[in-house]
């Protein structure tokens, strides 16, 4: 299965608007299944602008009742029902993560089109375009069609039904304008631009089937002056299907600000497909058709079956998945139990700290362990495991510790902090887990307070459980809403106990995520002050607003941090008595 909807729908709907106010134009192409969903949101290529070298890529997905009506074998006159048009829309958006922007046709009558926004929005859908001809409506670009168009007053009260149905401002409800196909002027598109707009449209789409651009230049100029002298700013949209000689650029310079190509990878599909069928019947064999055709492999790699290939070597080899310890750091509240020490070297019932995480890691068949070092790192002594210096480490935060050793990442790894005391069971439960990004959390913050003078790494779930109530806890649907040590302990839900495991794909995430937070942010970051600090909860919490699913494990005993002179002795009790 493909991975790539690594994002929670409130996140991937306000992606739209978020283009829209950096001042982007969009580039939006059709989707009419998953495998063109893929397609869409994955293709790039390197182009020139303005003499220099740029990667160009779709910035959203239109999902189109054409293509999806004639995927399905139906002529495109709005006999496809709505909630068939919605499960082709949540296939797309199964396997894709960039914005989607959804033709709605007529949007039927209020009642439905009010039905229409709410699944749409919860979809994480991020626009909808209703066009303004009655119900049922037929194809703009078939000549000889009656086209009839809709009242204005009737349409533009369907939009204000709309918009008051919806529950979050990232939604888009965009008025398709259809005048120009149904023979009529610049001017009554313009009239009818205002009176949508008026409605509360959040933008409009002018629609025609003429080669020619010339109306569709008119209306765009006519239309710029038109919104400035109503003092809003609401996007144009363009389907340049028959004028496809203009350029993005001069679309661009016309006003347009999202710019849809409608029916393309159908129509290519179709035709590439006709040809295959004939070809083989002529030839009674498949050989000729092979040079037309994706190999089987290709097809594999699109839809992720390399990837769940490579997951199942990862899971038989999960027992290999290397650990990181990042142990840089000087601590200060111990005084004479370390006496210049590094913690990790802490003497407990016998052992080094770092002896007894060692001893758990390899419990659970982990033997792969890097410990990242700093603080009096010649002092650290420890078998069965590879040694790590960060020589900068008063600089930096456990979270640049921790990228020191960032090469032991690339199939996924475990985070341990290395002041964390574990039972064996809490990593052998990490370990089932299936999510990209998992970090271990304790629900104890829940029945006492936070203990005084101790920085805690408190955490807020999205859905949180009742305190009392019995519960079956599944991974899945554990997800982190907040993390960080400046929360509010009243409204945190959990501890992080500092243990983390990563995909593959998640530690892709993490590392990218990371990479471009250093390169461009600059002075304060999330809770730290200086992005040259921040932590890893930071980072984390970034990834959480840049809409990538965070998900924990819950615990509720098991595990120990080594703060205090008190855990030492409760430490020395537990583990002597084991």
């Amino acid at each position: 299965m493909t991975l790539l909807n690594n994002i929670l729908p409130e996140a991937r709907r306000a992606r739209l608007k978020a283009i829209l106010d950096d001042g982007k134009t969009v580039r939006v192409l059709e989707a009419h299944n998953g495998l063109s969903g893929i397609i869409a949101n994955n293709t790039r290529v390197e182009g020139q602008a303005d003499e220099l070298s740029v990667q160009r890529e779709f910035d959203a997905i239109w999902e189109s009742s054409l293509t999806d009506s004639a995927s399905k074998g139906h002529p495109d006159i709005e006999v496809i029902s709505f909630d068939s048009r919605l499960q082709s829309i949540n296939e797309i958006l199964a396997v894709t993560h960039k914005p989607m922007i959804v033709d709605g046709d007529t949007g039927g009558d209020a009642n439905s089109f009010e039905y229409m926004v709410t699944k749409l929005e919860r979809a994480g859908v991020s626009a909808v375009i209703i066009e303004d001809k009655v119900f049922p409506k037929r194809n703009s670009l078939e000549a000889g069609v009656q086209q009839t168009l809709q009242e204005p007053e009737v349409f533009a009260q369907k939009i204000r039904r709309g918009k008051s149905i919806q529950i979050s401002n990232d939604f888009m409800i965009i008025a398709r304008l259809e005048s120009l196909i149904a023979g009529k002027s610049v001017d009554d598109a313009l009239s009818r631009a205002r009176t949508y707009l008026e409605a509360g449209a959040d933008g409009v789409m002018i629609h025609s089937k003429e080669k020619d651009p010339a109306q569709i230049m008119e209306f765009a100029e006519r239309y710029q002056k038109m919104i400035q002298e109503m003092k809003i700013d609401k996007p144009m949209v363009c389907v340049p299907t028959t004028y496809n000689t203009m350029t993005e650029d001069e679309l661009r310079t016309a006003g347009f600000r999202i710019i849809i190509y409608a029916n393309h990878l159908l129509r290519g599909a179709y035709k590439v497909m006709e040809e295959i069928a004939r070809t083989i019947l002529l030839n009674q064999r498949s050989f000729e058709v092979d040079p037309v055709c994706s190999p089987v492999r290709e097809i594999f790699r699109t839809v992720g079956f390399l990837d769940v290939k490579e997951k199942d070597k990862l899971d038989e080899n999960n027992t290999n998945i290397p650990v990181i310890i990042p142990a840089a750091g000087e601590d200060s509240t111990l005084g004479s139990a370390l006496n210049g020490k590094p913690k990790p070297m802490l003497e407990i019932a016998g052992k080094t700290l770092l002896n007894w995480q060692t001893s758990t890691l390899n419990n659970n068949n982990l033997a792969d362990i890097t410990v990242v070092t700093g603080y009096a790192s010649d002092k650290m002594k420890a078998e069965g495991v590879t040694l790590r210096e960060n020589t900068n480490y008063k600089k930096g935060s456990e979270l640049h510790s921790l990228i020191g050793a960032q090469e032991k990442m690339a199939n996924g790894f475990i985070m341990l902090y290395s002041d964390i005391l574990l039972e064996d069971h809490i990593l052998a439960k990490l370990l089932t887990c299936k999510e990209d990004i998992v970090l271990v959390v304790d629900n104890t913050i829940q029945y006492h307070a936070p203990e005084e003078n101790k920085v805690q790494d408190f955490v807020i779930s999205k859905n949180k459980h009742h305190p009392t109530r019995r519960k079956i806890s599944f991974v899945c649907e554990n997800i982190i809403s907040k993390i960080g040590s400046k929360l509010n302990p009243e409204t945190a839900t959990h501890e992080f106990t500092g243990l983390a495991k990563f995909t593959k794909t998640g530690a892709e995430q993490f590392l990218q995520t990371y990479e471009d937070c250093a390169k461009n942010y600059h002075g304060k970051f999330q809770e730290s002050d200086d992005i040259t600090r921040f932590k890893l909860t930071d980072l984390i919490q970034e990834m959480i607003d840049r809409g990538y699913a965070i998900h924990f494990l819950e615990i509720h005993k098991g595990w120990l941090e080594i703060h205090r002179a008190e855990d030492i002795e409760l430490a020395n009790r537990f583990l002597s008595n084991s």
